[in-house]
């Protein structure tokens, strides 16, 4: 039996490390995908976790395989394919300093994700599936994450979702927006950022938790909130938990999936059901997660910045 399940992108992030002369910016190759990062901080804090995904025949899908056993996450579920490349992420800033992502994807060996390639006793296997919407976005990979989702509802798990929006990887947003509302229609527990509540709904983050409560049936709901933190929900009651201040940030990626990773370890945890949380529990849950997320920025990455727990648990002390 496994704890928590995910499907979705197993990929390279090419971070900056420094910009030279020219203007061309120098990149560190780091393992990543939103699921990956998201189960990393699962199993380092003590949670069985598996990966179901598809990389290239190559390089970088022989590390990446690795890379997850390594840290403590199952790989049996990765599939590999000679159809085309690992797929590429990489993460650059504009003026603002906001994180812009460009994507070696055309396809990239995560959208050749099958049906015929899920391992179905996993998904039966499993206490919870995760999943987001980065690999929704072409067939056959969309298709295969909805044959996951409900194969793993029919057999009991919890169905965590993330709707991570990328914009560079949609021909139109209205379809994102579409798949982004099919992810919140099937799952228990979602974790979501402000700026996809307004994407969505053109509404705050409280409001958007209510609405993935009442119209959606979500059960327990996280709206992060950048560098402020993060917004909490379910039929107990609403907060917040501010963000961890006087922190050196040197890489933001992967930060919202070490939130969720961590916020479902504390349900976990908890063993309480996600509707039951009590407004103080759902708030040391997401001090915890706010406190990982935020202490994850200090290191490249996304996989290996996941802070130790005590480190964590200390920090969210704080807030």
């Amino acid at each position: 039996m496994y704890d928590v399940v995910a499907i979705g992108e197993l990929l390279i992030d090419f971070t900056v490390d420094r910009v030279q002369a020219d203007g061309y910016p120098v990149v560190a190759a780091h393992p990543g995908g939103a699921p990956a990062n998201f189960l990393a901080a699962l199993a380092k804090y003590g949670r069985r976790t598996a990966m179901v995904a598809k990389v290239g025949d190559d390089t970088f899908g022989r590390r990446l395989r690795e890379t997850l056993e390594q840290v403590g996450i199952d790989a049996q579920g990765v599939a590999v394919t000679g159809e085309a490349f690992t797929t590429l992420a990489f993460v650059t800033r504009d003026a603002a300093g906001e994180r812009e992502f460009s994507f070696a994807r055309k396809p990239g060996a995560d959208m050749l994700l099958r049906p015929e390639d899920l391992p179905l006793p996993l998904l039966a296997g499993t206490r919870a599936l995760h999943f987001g919407t980065v690999c929704m976005t072409d067939e056959p990979a969309r298709s295969t994450h909805y044959r996951a989702v409900e194969y793993a509802r029919a057999h009991g798990a919890l169905i965590s979702f993330d709707p991570n929006l990328r914009e560079p990887l949609w021909p139109r947003l209205e379809e994102a927006r579409e798949q982004m509302l099919w992810g919140c229609a099937h799952a228990d527990v979602v974790k979501i950022s402000d700026s996809e509540v307004e994407f969505l709904w053109n509404c705050g983050p409280e409001a958007g938790a209510q609405r993935l409560l009442e119209a959606f049936g979500a059960r327990l709901v996280f709206v992060t909130l950048g560098k402020d933190g993060c917004c909490f929900a379910n039929r107990n009651g609403v907060g917040r938990v501010p963000g961890l201040a006087g922190l050196d940030v040197v890489d933001t990626t992967g930060a919202g999936d070490i939130f969720g990773g961590t916020a479902l370890w504390g349900l976990l945890e908890s063993g309480k059901a996600p509707e039951d949380l009590t407004p103080a529990e759902m708030r040391a849950i997401a001090a915890m997660a706010c406190a990982t997320a935020s202490l994850s920025t200090t290191k490249l990455g996304g996989i290996f910045s996941v802070p130790e727990r005590e480190a964590a648990q200390r920090a969210a002390a704080q807030l």
